[in-house]
């Protein structure tokens, strides 16, 4: 077979790094000005950049137009299978719940725990967000429970406010990890490492989140009021986020740490009560609907408890064991090659020690393969055909939801897909690694950037999976080249991307949309801004505090 030759990535093009990040982050600039100046949609945004990311490749970084093509390729069916996979089989069976008339029972369950509107911001805003934040994410959770909090007594334009600030702590797992997974897809390496690091980094924040709800409700008299219960949801979540991210990975640490907060929160709450009782509308005559059967709350909730066996089945080594080569479903795993150009990009230290690595250009499509990230999106299929079964779902009835999935979803994927492509022309071209070495050159200031780099991805992206995209690589190069591990600067960049979601202009507009806001953005922007910033600060501060003084909590990374 005829030699293939090869072509090596060039990382300061124009001989200096200044002028080459500047050029590198062109495509990104455009992105930004398409989405925030020009106010195109985000597939109309990730079009015109993969272009202008194609052009910077091609002629800057004189990359092959085969490999840019090859590299589009990549990065587009990556954003389908399995980004989009997953995001597909998670709204599907939250649409079956729904059908079903489960979700119904589902906030019955949490509206009548308490009529009390600072605890039921926590449960509902902080505890169910998480919930569907791990479930199905992308906009849903504050859409959700912004709508059921104004349905509960709360005036639309702090509903939406509490609800963009209570999302914060679940936004870097959800939904099922995929900001985690893809970033760690994308990086090569292995995805429990940054789970890991990601819940240590969490804690403070998800300790602080339900406290400064209540402060911003109530003041400190609310906080006194109501301490005893915030204490309990704050510590039943932080506590099983940090377990469930160490050790179990970044699918799970949403679903388990919401349940897990509102069953201890409720229990606590059936021999606690706050001597008085607050509420934005004065209400004093209401009732609580303590009808339901504890069958009936529990076959409501099975599309969740049946999402989180199948996720934890597929996480576990016994089964992934099924899919080795020896085993009895290796045949399921599949992997596309470009023969001609597999080989074809060679990948130079960013040290300068070492000889220069082969990029892989292949692609693996595995269905139901448990040692592959796409075993998030099949075992929430599982869960989804388990759940028409156990609610006897017609079979018209939930064809109809999987279709109305699809075509609600179309736009989306699409976006992802494109968002996904840049990223992976931006990473095998060199883009990446040229802004990584130039942020690296601020020296040991990076460690208080690296959390503001992912802050405005997800402002400008409204999702911290594609701000993870977008920039995960130059956190792990700007890392490998201050001698830091990655996994404290990927996870930084997850951490901060949940505080630019309270301002990203997609949230707001989601957010504004739920509770009869539309036209009124600015000034539900104006609301979270100053926290915002007042947030993304303080974890650039805890981010430097780990790089310098508490590197030992950092994981060990295990590249793939």
């Amino acid at each position: 077979m005829e030699q293939i030759l090869t072509w090596q990535q060039i990382y300061d093009p124009f001989s200096n790094i200044w002028l080459s990040a500047l050029v590198a982050f062109l495509p990104i600039l455009c992105f930004l000005v398409c989405l925030v100046v020009l106010k195109l949609k985000g597939y109309q945004a990730g079009f015109l950049t993969v272009i202008l990311a194609t052009l910077v490749a091609l002629f800057a970084y004189k990359m092959p137009w085969n490999l840019v093509g090859a590299s589009f390729i990549q990065g587009f069916t990556n954003g389908m299978w399995p980004i989009a996979w997953i995001i597909i089989a998670a709204i599907f069976l939250y649409k079956l719940s729904i059908k079903s008339g489960s979700f119904e029972i589902i906030k019955k369950s949490v509206m009548s725990i308490t009529p009390d509107h600072r605890i039921q911001v926590i449960l509902i805003g902080f505890c169910f967000g998480s919930f569907l934040e791990g479930a199905i994410g992308f906009g849903g959770p504050v859409a959700i429970t912004a709508a059921l909090l104004v349905g509960l007594g709360l005036r639309p334009l702090q509903a939406a406010g509490l609800c963009l600030i209570a999302n914060t702590a679940p936004v870097a797992f959800g939904a099922v990890g995929i900001p985690i997974i893809a970033m760690a897809n994308l990086v090569g390496i292995e995805q429990h490492s940054v789970s890991a690091m990601v819940g240590r980094m969490l804690v403070p924040l998800s300790l602080t989140i339900p406290f400064f709800i209540v402060f911003l409700m109530d003041g400190f008299k609310g906080i006194k009021e109501t301490f005893p219960a915030i204490l309990v949801a704050a510590l039943s979540f932080t506590t099983t986020q940090f377990l469930s991210s160490n050790h179990l990975g970044a699918e799970l640490p949403d679903i388990i740490s919401a349940v897990v907060s509102l069953a201890v929160t409720t229990v606590f709450l059936k021999f606690w009560k706050p001597k008085n009782i607050f509420r934005f509308d004065n209400e004093s005559n209401f009732t609580q609907d303590n009808t339901l059967s504890f069958n009936q709350i529990l076959k409501a909730w099975s599309p969740f408890i049946l999402l989180i066996v199948c996720i934890i089945i597929w996480t576990q080594p016994w089964f992934k064991a099924l899919f080795d080569k020896d085993g009895i479903l290796s045949y399921t795993s599949i992997t596309l090659q470009f023969s001609n150009i597999t080989a074809g990009i060679l990948s130079p230290s960013i040290t300068g020690i070492g000889e220069a690595k082969p990029l892989s250009l292949a692609l693996s499509v595995d269905l139901i393969n448990g040692k592959t990230v796409a075993q998030a999106g099949t075992a929430i299929l599982l869960a989804a055909f388990l759940t028409i079964a156990i609610l006897k779902i017609k079979a018209e009835d939930a064809a109809e939801c999987f279709w109305v999935t699809l075509k609600e979803m179309a736009i989306p994927c699409i976006t992802i897909g494109l968002v996904v492509a840049f990223a992976f022309i931006s990473k095998n071209s060199g883009m990446s690694t040229t802004l990584g070495l130039a942020f690296a050159h601020t020296g040991d200031a990076f460690s208080f950037f690296s959390p503001i780099i992912g802050w405005i991805g997800v402002f400008l992206t409204g999702s911290d999976t594609s701000a993870n995209l977008l920039f995960g690589t130059l956190q792990q190069v700007s890392a490998q080249k201050l001698g830091i591990s990655e996994a404290l600067f990927l996870a930084a960049n997850s951490v901060g991307g949940v505080v630019g979601k309270m301002i990203s202009p997609q949230s707001i507009a989601i957010a504004c949309a739920a509770v009869g806001l539309v036209g009124k953005e600015s000034d539900l922007f104006k609301f979270t801004l100053k926290y915002s910033v007042a947030f993304i600060i303080l974890i650039g501060i805890w981010t430097c505090i780990i790089a310098f003084f508490l590197q030992g909590i950092i994981p060990e990374v295990i590249v793939k």
